[in-house]
Formats: structure tokens, sequence, C-alpha cells
């Protein structure tokens, strides 16, 4: 078995085998739209980017399995790439599946760490088929994740106006760093994102990013940022998606899902959105709104660089 960099004559192999689905990591996802909603589609990556990697397992000249990891973000103005998110991980049915996928993820941390990469990052339904592959290759969770979804999600409190509420502006960048390093736990910000520059490499789920006509961001500023809200409604084939950040206090949980779902309106559709183990009062506000938990994800992680403090140089006193 060979495994290599994916050229242009592979692509349409590849596509096969993620439509066949196969053994991958959206594999315990009943509906079959669902995988469309938890990350990005294979055509929309190609051709391949300079910020996508894309390698493929070769035995006896045929493609059996392809991993996929994409670095720098769109709308994300850094030069290097720190961090990587697997999208996608798929070997062919077999005795040996667990082994090829093994050298695949293998062979990504390999070829990751000499471009910059300091980390990567893979989300896995609770469960998954394929979680021991990425624990033997040295991933470990920090944090779960909660997909809830809603066909018809209903507003409760009107359309009261939100005190401090205002369009987002390039300069709230670092501002909303900080309220994402207030709502999020030391252990979580520790490993995801603890300084700016790696918040920022990550993609920040998608905070600041372009998003064009069809997303609207917003943060409710009060002395200092105490939350954000982003709406991107949906296409042809996606439902509308909700983020959020917030503290929790002065009902502002509620009160920023009830202003996203009338931003919406009362006929919008289906809507979605990922929430943190650790934002129970969101996770509330939302399912008294009508929406339930489609389900739970790992967020696991490997550190490929390890990070060693500085070391402060001794004071030696002069004697004249």
């Amino acid at each position: 078995m060979k495994i290599r960099a994916a050229n242009i004559r592979d692509l349409g192999r590849i596509e096969q085998l993620y439509r066949e689905g196969g053994e991958q990591i959206s594999e315990a996802l009943p509906p079959a739209r669902l995988w469309s909603l938890l990350t990005y589609t294979l055509s929309a990556l190609l051709p391949l980017a300079q910020e996508t990697l894309l390698y493929v397992a070769e035995d006896g000249g045929r493609v059996i399995g392809f991993v996929q990891a994409s670095g720098q973000p769109a709308g994300i103005d850094l030069p290097v790439a720190r961090a990587l998110q697997v999208l996608n991980l798929c070997v062919v049915a077999g005795s040996e599946r667990e082994d090829v996928a093994a050298a695949l993820v293998e062979h990504l941390c390999n070829q990751a760490l000499p471009r910059g990469v300091h980390r990567i990052f893979v989300r896995l339904p609770l469960d998954d088929p394929l979680t021991p592959v990425f624990r033997l290759e040295g991933f470990r969770q920090y944090a779960t994740e909660q997909v809830l979804y809603s066909e018809e999600p209903r507003a409760t409190l009107g359309t009261e106006t939100l005190p401090g509420l205002r369009q987002a502006r390039g300069r709230d960048k670092r501002l909303l760093y900080q309220l994402y390093r207030k709502v999020t736990p030391m252990g979580v910000a520790q490993i995801e994102a603890p300084s700016y520059r790696d918040w920022r490499s990550l993609g920040a789920d998608w905070t600041m990013r372009a998003g064009g006509d069809s997303s609207e961001e917003l943060v409710v500023d009060r002395t200092e940022i105490v939350a954000w809200l982003k709406l991107q409604r949906s296409s042809s084939t996606r439902p509308h998606r909700l983020a959020f950040l917030t503290l929790p206090e002065d009902h502002l949980p509620e009160h920023l899902a009830e202003y996203g779902l009338n931003l919406l309106g009362p006929r919008a559709g289906a809507v979605w959105s990922s929430l943190r183990h650790y934002d129970s009062p969101m996770l509330d506000a939302l399912r008294q709104r009508g929406f339930s938990i489609l389900l739970t994800q790992a967020l696991m992680v490997k550190e490929l660089a390890i990070r060693v403090p500085l070391r402060e140089k001794a004071f030696v006193p002069s004697f004249g």
C-alpha cells in the first residue's frame, strides 16, 4: 500500500468513494443530508487549494481511501495555517480498513508538521467506528458538541429590541476573542485557542468570516461585547444556520435566540446550530423554541508540536 498526495486524476475515484460511503467519518449519521450540515462537501473544496491537504491510499494502482483536511479557512488573513480540521476520512470496506485509515491519518500528521501546523482537530459522532483509529494516532477528546435542529422553530418573546445590539465590525475581532475566553472553560481554551492568533488560525467556528449577502453578524455591545450572533440563511441544499457566543446573564441567551429566529421570519423553515457542552443556557433557550438534539459529537485534537515555555534568563549581579 502506498500513501501519496492526491492529484487531479484521482478526483473521480475520490468522489466515487465519498458518494459510496464505505468506512468514513459520516457513517454514523442516519439522514444522508445531515453530512452536508456538519462539514463542507467534497465538491466545495475542489479544485485543490493551497490550504487543503488531500492524500490517498493506493493499492495495486487503485485508490482505496483518502483523508482530507482544511487549514486556513476562507476569510482568515493569516499567511500560515497553524491548525488543520479533518473534514473527510473514507476507506473502502475490507478486512484491513482500520490499517488503511490509520496509515492515512499518520501520513496527514507527518506532512502537516513541516508545514507549520501545530494541531489537528477532528469532529466525530460519539461511538463513531473510526474513533479508535484517531485515538491510536494520538488524538484526545477535549469537549463535546451538540447539533440542534428544528424543522419549524418558534419564537416566544415577540419582537422586542435587544439593548446594545449592533452590526459586527472588523475591529470587534479581538473583543470577540475576549468574549470567547470568558465563556469557554480554561481547559478547553488552552487546547483550542490559547492565543488570539490560534483563535484566528482555527477559524473561530466561522466567526467574522466572509459570508456574502446570505449572512448577517451582530454583537451586543454594553461597554464590552457580551454576546455575538451570526445568521446564515439557507441555500437550496442547506437549512439556515445560527451561531452564538453569549455570557449567561440577564436572560441574554433567551433574547439572542429570539432575535435570531425573528430575523429569519415567521416561516423560516429548517434551522440548525451547534453548541458546546458548556453552553447549557443557550442549549435550553433553543430547546424551548422547538429545537431538538440531532447528534452529539466528540471534539478531538492532536498536538503535533510540544509547547515549551521560554526559560527566564538568570539575573547575575555585577560587582564592579
